[in-house]
Formats: structure tokens, C-alpha cells, sequence
């Protein structure tokens, strides 16, 4: 089946948001797509909310791109397991973010300067406060679903909690009602790397016209070690080399004041360490690889930003730490999937929300995958979670006839 067009879209708002951290965001645009017809009764619709570097862009490919897949494409589309012959569904991208929705990139009414680091602290409630906004623009007053995955999915459960009469059906896939304090500290590691970037100018740097591209590299390749199995590493890569023999000759660092790979003088070891040249392992070359990509086009204080609502998220904070309690406000009917190898967001999480809605007597189905990509599971292709996904929006299907 050939891909369906996709047409983003923008839509500007005048009215100032309130913010969670007492700032308030004025004339800001949310960029978005919307897939499948939305029938007579406004009822079918299902908001898509992305993770950390995901967009707006869920599904299908546009017009002038075709291998511009949405990053959900294999979930989402016609015929699939959200199936846009019967549901319109709909993506938004996130403020704060570097996909089309005002974020730090942006100009500042109040200043007429880019915002950079001025740019507020934005929250997973702030985010769907704004959904909701542009939600109802378009005459939608009650979703048959929220999904997502990972951020995604921590957007879905808080819609239950922001606007539980709005909300039908959520779907949150390997996610988790809070970081652990390994998760927070995976975070900080990465900021470090960005802010520490000479080229970071304390997040100002778009007036210096450059980019701090080693930052953000280094925070990619730390962030994709945590979405990637210990199994799915040692069966792709293994401790396969790049070359069939170990440089033994020049060892395992470059002789002081020359850099052997290039047959020339180093300028220092620095230089060395984040040349290309000097990469000997297949898993070094694949996480460089990442790095490089993920730099030139992913926006540093955006990075900062997406992080950090990751962990200020925690319903439960408001209630004395007591996640059920924080789940009574809740109102839909919930799917909730997790991945055997995800020790990011591990099962384990999953069944604290499970068991806290249970706790409350919300209607709830749980599916555990045994599958061996970790994290990224959640976006690749596997057949009993395609089914199970299926099988869950063919019965909201099923309550819309």
C-alpha cells in the first residue's frame, strides 16, 4: 500500500497560556497533522502525543518527501492498527519544541529577540493544556483516545487527570508515572554535555551563528544506549571491529604531539577522542553515526527543556507521593503496554499504574511483550503488539457505530 500524504499545519494562538511555572506564553503557534475524516459526531478523534525528539509528523510521508515516513507510520494509518479509514488522528507537536510550535528558536513578542534561554520552562501539563486549546479550535469536545509512547504516554495519563471528562480511552505504551532517579541522572548527564559545549554560549548561541553540535552529539549517544537492549547491542554489534585487526601499532592512544590516523601532528587529545578517525568498534561507529544525525537537526535548548519536563512529571507529588490516589480523577478506560527488555521505562513501572488504577476500579488491560529491543520496542514492528494495539481500537471502533 503506498504511503498517505501528510500536510502539517499551524495554528496560532493570541490568547496568552498560563504556564506551570508562573510564566505566561503569548502569540505562540502549535504545529500539527491530522490523518483520516472526522465523522459527524466530532467523536472518532485520537490525539497522538510524541516523545522526546518525535513531532507532529505521526504517520504517512509528505508529498514532495517520500521517504518521510511519520515516526508512528507503522502504527498509524490506513488498514493498520489505528486505522485512519475509521478514526481521525491527530499529532501535535510539543511547545518548547524545534518542529514548527514556537520554542526557543523562536522570536519573543515582548523582546523582538530569539528567546534562546529565556525561552520558560515548559511542563507535561503545560503541553496538554495547549493540546486541549488547539483541540477545541478544531470543534473537538471529547477524544475516543490519547496514546503514546514513553513522554508520549506520560501526556496520555495526564489527560486523564487534566481533563477526565474529555477523555474516553488512553493508550500509554512503555512509559512510567515518574522517572527514577536513574533516569533523572541519565538526563543531567546529557544536559551537562550541552551546556558544557563551548559553542553553548549559555543558551544563546544562535546570536554567535553557531550550533553546539559536540553537545548534542554526546547527549544522542548517551540517550541511545538507555533506549537500546543489552541483548539487541551484543547481537547487532557485539565487539565486532570496524577493521579485521586491532591497531596494535600505534595502541590505544596517540603518541604525544602526533595523531597516527591522519599521519600528522594532534592538535590535543581532545581532538583525538571525538575525531571519527579513531573508531575501531562497530557500536562506536553506529553511536557516532546517531550523534552526527541527531545534531543536525535537533535544537540544544530544546533538548534542555524536553528533559527536564521529563522529570518535574509525577502526578503522585501532589498527593503525598500515593499514585492511586493521584489516578482516582481519572475517567477512561485504559491500555496500558510495556516491553520485557525496557530497563528505562521496565514493566515494573507499567504495573504500578496498572495496579493504582485497579486500586480505583477503572477498567484496565495490560499487555507485558516479551521483545528484545528495550525502550525502542515501542516504535518497531512486532506482531503481538501490533495485535494487541489492534484489537484494543477495534472495539472503541465497535462503541462508535
Amino acid at each position: 500500500m503506498p504511503p498517505f500524504i501528510a500536510s502539517p499545519q499551524t495554528m496560532h494562538f493570541a490568547q496568552a497560556l498560563q504556564l506551570a511555572c508562573g510564566a505566561c506564553l503569548r502569540d505562540y503557534q502549535l504545529t500539527y497533522e491530522t490523518y483520516g475524516t472526522l465523522n459527524a459526531a466530532r467523536d472518532n478523534a485520537v490525539l497522538v502525543c510524541h516523545a522526546l525528539n518525535a513531532s507532529h509528523h505521526v504517520a504517512g510521508s509528505y508529498e514532495d518527501q517520500p521517504k518521510s515516513e511519520g515516526w508512528w507510520d507503522n502504527m498509524i494509518g490506513p488498514g493498520k492498527s489505528v486505522d485512519t479509514n475509521r478514526f481521525f488522528v491527530i499529532g501535535i507537536n510539543n511547545l518548547g519544541s524545534c518542529f514548527g510550535s514556537t520554542g526557543p528558536m523562536h522570536t519573543n513578542p515582548d523582546t523582538g529577540e530569539i528567546y534562546g534561554a529565556d525561552f520558560p520552562v515548559v511542563t507535561v501539563e503545560d503541553w496538554v493544556n495547549a493540546q486541549a486549546r488547539l483541540l477545541e479550535a478544531l470543534g473537538i469536545s471529547q477524544l475516543a483516545a490519547v496514546m503514546g509512547g514513553s513522554l508520549g504516554g506520560m501526556q496520555a495519563l495526564s489527560w486523564t487527570l487534566q481533563y477526565p471528562e474529555r477523555v474516553r480511552h488512553a493508550v500509554v505504551v512503555a512509559s512510567a508515572p515518574n522517572l527514577t532517579a536513574e533516569n533523572i541522572a541519565f538526563n543531567e548527564v546529557a544536559r551537562r554535555a550541552i551546556v558544557t559545549d563551548p559553542d553553548f554560549y549559555g543558551g544563546h548561541f544562535y546570536r554567535h551563528g553557531v550550533i553546539p553540535k559536540r553537545g548534542l552529539r554526546i547527549a544522542r549517544m548517551i540517550g541511545h544506549i538507555t533506549y537500546l537492549s543489552d541483548d539487541v547491542m551484543n547481537e547487532k554489534f557485539g565487539r565486532s571491529l570496524r577493521a579485521p585487526t586491532l591497531p596494535a601499532a600505534r595502541g590505544s592512544l596517540p603518541p604525544a604531539g602526533a595523531d597516527p590516523a591522519r599521519g600528522g601532528p594532534a592538535p590535543d587529545l581532545r581532538e583525538y577522542l571525538y575525531s571519527t578517525q579513531d573508531v575501531e568498534f562497530q557500536i562506536e561507529s553506529y553511536l557516532r553515526y546517531q550523534g552526527d544525525k541527531f545534531s543536525d537537526y535537533f535544537d540544544a535548548n530544546t533538548y534542555l527543556l524536553i528533559t527536564r519536563a521529563l522529570d518535574y512529571f509525577d502526578p503522585a507529588r501532589a498527593h503525598g507521593g500515593s499514585l492511586a490516589q493521584a489516578l482516582a480523577a481519572a475517567r477512561a478506560r485504559f491500555l496500558l503496554v510495556s516491553f520485557s527488555t525496557d530497563w528505562r521505562f521496565s514493566p515494573k513501572r507499567s504495573r504500578e499504574m496498572v495496579q493504582a488504577l485497579l486500586d480505583n476500579r477503572r477498567q484496565v488491560a495490560y499487555a507485558e511483550i516479551d521483545a528484545p529491543h528495550g525502550h525502542d520496542a515501542f516504535l518497531l514492528d512486532d506482531a503481538r503488539y501490533m495485535a494487541v494495539v489492534r484489537a484494543y481500537f477495534d472495539n472503541i471502533a465497535k462503541e462508535l457505530a
